[in-house]
């Protein structure tokens, strides 16, 4: 498995609070069955200042080192989690925030209660500009449980959608459950991560949620979500999905 949304960064944002607990934590990944994970520390405006730069470089080779010395066979690279704004599509061109391993690809987040409307505004001018959101953990937002279809929009639109584990297990609550598994069934989903930050909260054991994907949506869904279209943002290439099923008016 490759886990695209992780907060493994220590010391950064609200994800590992120490070096100890990110190394047990990609342990924990380890040892279910990921062999690749993307950092991507909150990157949201005078909340989590974490902007591309010396700083952040050191702290991500901080971590790999210490990964190195550990003799843990992972492959570790490098994003963000971007909390929408409207110079957005400035920052990316400048390479002021961190896209998904340098590629088109970069991971997106809206505030929970957002504006359909302006989500879809920064989305296209975003596109416009070259690059291709990956929609963090839609299935929380309170705007998209009340109306999924926008996301089958954003699909359409040609985003990547990205789904926690916590929500498809229920972690999250049940309109979050309820949300993600009527996502998955509109095949609008690209892929799923363990949005891990903490040992103890929110960790990145993807076994349960590996387990019920392929017993409930079958093995060749679970590894396009899990393995296929992660890898292809690694690569900065295509994603691939099922055709989508449009919501009822």
């Amino acid at each position: 498995m490759i886990d695209i949304h992780t907060h493994v960064l220590p010391g950064v944002d609200d994800g590992s609070e120490s070096m100890a607990m990110s190394l047990k934590l990609i342990e924990t990944a380890l040892e279910s069955g990921t062999h690749s994970l993307i950092t991507t520390p909150h990157c949201y405006q005078n909340i989590f200042d974490n902007y591309a730069g010396e700083k952040l470089q050191e702290r991500w080779d901080a971590l790999h080192d210490a990964v190195h010395r550990a003799g843990l066979p992972v492959h570790l690279y490098q994003g963000m989690e971007i909390m929408a704004r409207e110079d957005l599509p400035d920052l990316l061109k400048q390479g002021k925030v961190w896209t998904l391993n340098s590629s088109k690809y970069f991971l997106l987040e809206f505030e929970f209660g957002e504006n359909p409307a302006w989500c879809r505004k920064i989305i296209s001018a975003c596109i416009k500009a070259g690059y291709v959101p990956v929609i963090a953990h839609p299935a929380r937002y309170y705007f998209v449980q009340d109306d999924p279809s926008v996301v089958y929009d954003w699909y359409q639109l040609g985003c990547g959608i990205q789904l926690n584990k916590g929500s498809i297990l229920g972690e999250n609550g049940r309109q979050a459950r309820d949300t993600a598994l009527s996502l998955l069934r509109h095949c609008v989903v690209s892929c799923v991560a363990s949005d891990a930050h903490r040992t103890y909260w929110r960790n990145t054991d993807m076994r349960g949620c590996t387990e019920y994907l392929e017993k409930n949506f079958g093995e060749d869904y679970t590894y396009m979500l899990l393995e296929d279209n992660p890898d292809r943002i690694l690569r900065g290439r295509k994603l691939v999905g099922y055709k989508p099923l449009p919501y009822a008016e």
